[in-house]
């Protein structure tokens, strides 16, 4: 039996696409639902986490999520990855080798930014190793559904992915390349030189009218992107 967008507590965007903002980070988590198939964007920060979202997104879309991609290789974004067992998971090539060697880190990360002990841990022990890794720009079809496309870039991280859903309007979600709840953070892993091109990379992939989902906080526009994309620019020193 599917719910409603409203009735599970997610925001609809446009047919077939919605979000939510979870608790705590206010991270966002994305569904994309076609006529036989869903798209789940990041998965939440813990195991508990992921498996209340993926009881949700089962209720919407009516059937398992069988397709999962997650933005960066954030703990925030990426420990409730577990509880979709099965799933494809599809990440920006060279961020299946942090999730292979890059445990302990995003563990100290975890716990370092308040989640549970424990529960970083167990989410640790069973981390998914993506085995779907994104070189260039990739069309995912949703069989009954739109034509997805998946693009890897750098700045956030150096393994971003980005995901853009065509209609009217287009939506497009662009992890933590931008945010709109607090300043952008830049990490160690950051690419600070190649984030204002990245932001200039979405702008041309989702236009003027393009709803566009950032990693924490409300849906933005263009404009809002093109504002962020200046003020990182200023910040980072580049043109």
């Amino acid at each position: 039996m599917t719910v409603t967008w409203e009735e599970a507590g997610w925001e609809r965007l446009a047919a077939g696409v919605g979000r939510c903002r979870l608790p705590g980070w206010d991270c966002t988590v994305g569904l994309v639902i076609g006529g036989d198939s869903a798209l789940l964007i990041d998965a939440g920060s813990s195991l508990a986490e992921g498996a209340r979202l993926r009881g949700q997104a089962q209720a919407l879309a009516g059937r398992r999520v069988p397709l999962l991609a997650l933005t960066h290789p954030h703990f925030d974004h990426v420990f409730g990855a577990a509880a979709f067992a099965g799933a494809t998971v599809f990440v920006a090539a060279g961020a299946d080798e942090v999730f292979e060697s890059g445990g302990e880190e995003l563990l100290a990360d975890a716990v370092r930014n308040g989640l549970d002990p424990e529960a970083a841990e167990n989410a640790t022990d069973i981390l998914v190793r993506p085995r779907e890794p994104v070189w260039g720009p990739t069309l995912l079809e949703l069989d009954g559904g739109p034509e997805v496309q998946l693009v890897a870039m750098r700045g956030h991280t150096a393994h971003d992915l980005a995901v853009v859903v065509p209609g009217d309007p287009p939506v497009v979600f662009c992890g933590d390349l931008v945010e709109e709840s607090g300043e952008p953070q830049a990490g160690p892993d950051a690419v600070p030189g190649l984030w204002p091109a990245a932001l200039d990379r979405l702008l041309s992939l989702g236009g003027e009218d393009a709803l566009y989902v950032p990693g924490h906080g409300a849906v933005v526009d263009a404009g809002f992107v093109r504002a962020q994309r200046d003020a990182l620019a200023t910040r980072f020193g580049v043109s």
